[in-house]
């Protein structure tokens, strides 16, 4: 008797299962698909930068050749979105560190010292990372009028073999 209960509960279980991915499957087969075609990665990118364009839509944005020009000319002052572990290890040189978290302990001034009309560029590690965004979108709000993120983030300046720094 309790052996039949078992089977009956475990063949519940199994339908539910097999019905619950039916129906995951049937939700998402778009993504399915593209997946099996290998277009997966495009498509996430393309929501990814759709979303950005929507949620940061004011915040000019940089390429790499950009950022790198305005470092050269010293135009600008480079803001490293980053952690301050991963500043400290290493980071473009003559950057500041200002993590989001650390934008929410500075309060009202969050570069003091620092003109509200210098030109400043905020990256963060990589491409994918939106902390740039964040913290060039907050810079704006407390009255930093020239401000832009470098999306492709340390990583691409690195890769570049730009210049470095791991002094404060």
């Amino acid at each position: 008797m309790i052996r039949r209960l078992i089977r009956q509960d475990l063949a519940w279980a199994g339908f539910i299962l097999i019905l619950a991915a039916a129906f995951g499957l049937g939700q998402q087969w778009r993504l399915v698909r593209l997946s099996w075609t290998g277009g997966l990665t495009a498509h996430l990118e393309e929501q990814r930068e759709q979303r950005r364009r929507t949620e940061f839509q004011g915040v000019p944005t940089l390429n790499l050749a950009q950022a790198y020009e305005l470092f050269q000319q010293g135009q600008a002052r480079f803001i490293d979105a980053r952690n301050p572990e991963e500043y400290a290890e290493l980071h473009i040189a003559g950057a500041v560190n200002l993590s989001p978290s650390d934008l929410k302990e500075r309060g009202d001034r969050p570069l003091a010292g620092i003109p509200t009309e210098r030109q400043l560029v905020v990256y963060c590690g990589q491409i994918n990372c939106d902390a740039a965004l964040k913290v060039a979108e907050n810079l704006q709000a407390h009255g930093f009028s020239r401000v832009a993120a470098f999306l492709g983030g340390f990583q691409a300046w690195d890769q570049a073999g730009y210049p470095a720094d791991t002094s404060k």
